[in-house]
């Protein structure tokens, strides 16, 4: 229930503070007195789209906030602990815009986001007014009524959770099947590259063993004569330096018999001897192995080729290479079991649809019988609304595809009106005029009224198109319908305004230069006035308020 609202800077308002009670609570006063922007405010709170254009002029914020309610409401109340708000009876929430545009939302003193708000306002407060004629004009939304009226939102949530999984799969396979259609190309393309690297044979380091062969062979010639040329030096000469080298350490052997003192070591000079020897017989055997081999130059220029090509199309080094040929195994690996899993998530799909079509059936089922009892309803409803000759039907349409799924099931159903007696049932938006529409509306509305969770209705411009003979009747059904939820009915009709619980009147004054809008609870007597104004307009006279008078009576059972 809201029970509290505070508007400020919004529009022509300054400030106003209203508390409402349950019941059927009735707001009336003159047009563009801002009837329509305190609706407006309270659309802020369900998440409405907000602009600076809503500030009053020189402000630079604008506030809306409310206090509802909430106790014996279990869905407000799961709600509010799903978001990590405070569980309690009541929720206080808040919007302010600013003009920089940075607008803030809060739920029970915490930051909020505009997601939440609007989450949560389902549950708290519904405005039927203008949106609520085009909601009922639109087809695609009586699937929702139908199934508000019978009570099937839970059951289709379970149909809804096991058609998004459906979807997901059905993603998924058409992803693969895409994949599927191009793979053919690209299973020819990764095999050749697979069989080019396999067919090279390569070997991680053989490039660089292979170049510094290349450089031995080309130099071949130049290496030969540096070799033999060193070799003669150290060794086959008559007069080598080993052989000179050998004389000196004899010399040095004769000095040490004589003279022991003499200060270098006979170890080290075998040693020198030693490994010059070895140094001329490793360039000896270093000459054996180098020739002068043209046809192996050529084919090692030729290796070396195909391993650049290689290394060109695949990576920069041979490593890299190798790195592709694992990539390309595994993807040609994955290609492979592609066909298994598509048969796979194809028979995943089959049992999805299966068990949609029994879900489907069952809601659809439930869906017939709820409509039933809806025309009957609705048919007396709008019987006691003055359109007696009336006929109401839900029509479930045919698909071109079978089966049909949507995330609301298999069934898709139009609302048919007859508005008079021998006329053919039509869609309800070719054959609704405001008035019949604003009836039907409300009609709805008081078929639904035991069930639902929503905690407040506030009906603007429910008597749009209805005259004075009717408006009664709409009365009543107002106040019959505040039995079970709170009502905010803002009208301009005495007839409706009179079976009010309480009376709100909303009035403009100049204060200053500025227009501001006020709304006051009207005690009896004033709201005997007010009734009297609605009937005489400017001019009031005795007969019209004993007229007045006698409206509040009666819709008081007196």
């Amino acid at each position: 229930m809201l029970a509290d609202l505070h508007i400020k800077n919004f529009a022509i308002i300054d400030e106003l503070k209203v508390s409402f009670t349950g019941g059927l609570n009735v707001v009336t006063g003159e047009t563009g007195a801002g009837k329509s922007i305190i609706v407006g405010a309270v659309g802020l709170l369900l998440g409405e789209r907000a602009s600076s254009d809503l500030i009053r002029t020189s402000e630079e914020t604008a506030t809306v906030e409310a206090r509802f309610d909430i106790s014996g409401k279990k869905r407000s109340k799961e709600k509010l602990i799903s978001m990590g708000f405070y569980d309690g009876n009541e929720i206080i929430v808040k919007r302010v815009v600013t003009r920089s545009g940075k607008n803030r939302v809060y739920i029970n003193g915490n930051m909020a986001t505009l997601n939440m708000l609007s989450t949560l306002a389902e549950s708290l407060i519904n405005i039927s007014g203008q949106h609520e004629h085009q909601v009922m004009l639109n087809a695609e939304n009586h699937i929702d009524i139908l199934d508000e009226f019978g009570d099937l939102l839970p059951l289709r949530a379970g149909f809804t959770n096991c058609y998004d999984e459906y979807q997901t799969l059905k993603s998924r396979l058409e992803r693969l099947e895409s994949t599927s259609s191009e793979s053919g190309k690209r299973e020819e393309l990764l095999r050749f590259q697979l069989k080019e690297i396999d067919d090279a044979g390569i070997t991680i380091g053989e490039d660089l063993t292979l170049l510094r062969e290349k450089n031995i062979l080309t130099n071949a010639k130049k290496l030969m004569e540096y070799v033999a040329g060193s070799y003669e030096i150290l060794y086959e000469r008559e007069v080598s330096i080993l052989a000179e080298l050998g004389g000196v350490a004899s010399s040095i052997k004769e000095i040490k018999g004589i003279d022991p003192e003499l200060k270098i070591s006979e170890q080290d000079i075998d040693s020198l001897l030693y490994n010059l020897e070895d140094v001329a017989f490793t360039l000896r055997d270093y000459a054996k192995g180098i020739s002068l081999n043209p046809e192996r130059l050529e084919e090692i220029e030729e290796r070396l080729e195909s391993l650049r090509k290689l290394k060109r199309k695949y990576g920069e080094t041979l490593e890299d290479v190798l790195e592709t040929k694992r990539t390309v195994e595994e993807e040609l690996e994955g290609i492979c079991s592609l066909d298994e899993d598509i048969r796979r998530l194809s028979g995943e799909i089959a049992s999805q649809e299966a068990l949609l079509t029994e879900k489907g059936g069952a809601l659809s089922r439930k869906r017939h019988e709820a409509a039933v009892l809806l025309r009957e309803a609705l048919i007396n409803e709008l019987d006691t609304l003055k359109m007696a000759d009336a006929g109401f039907e839900v029509i479930f349409k045919d698909t071109d595809k079978e089966p049909f799924f949507s995330s609301k099931g298999m069934d898709m159903v139009e609302f048919y009106l007859s508005a008079n007696k021998g006329e053919e049932l039509k869609p309800l938006s070719r054959v609704a005029s405001g008035g019949e529409l604003s009836r039907i509306v409300l009609a709805i509305k008081k078929v639904q009224a035991g069930g639902g969770s929503v905690g407040a209705i506030v009906f603007d411009e429910v008597d749009t198109g209805i005259g004075g003979g009717v408006a009664g009747v709409v009365g009543k059904k107002l106040n019959e319908v505040s039995k079970h939820h709170q009502v905010i009915c803002i009208t301009h009709l005495p007839q409706i305004a009179c079976f009010g619980n309480i009376h709100l009147l909303v009035s403009k004054s100049l204060s200053g230069e500025r227009v501001n809008t006020r709304i006051a609870l009207l005690s009896e007597s004033e709201r005997l006035d007010e009734i009297t104004r609605m009937l005489s307009g400017l001019k009031a006279t005795e007969k019209t308020r004993e007229h007045a008078r006698e409206m509040l009576k009666t819709s008081r059972g007196g």
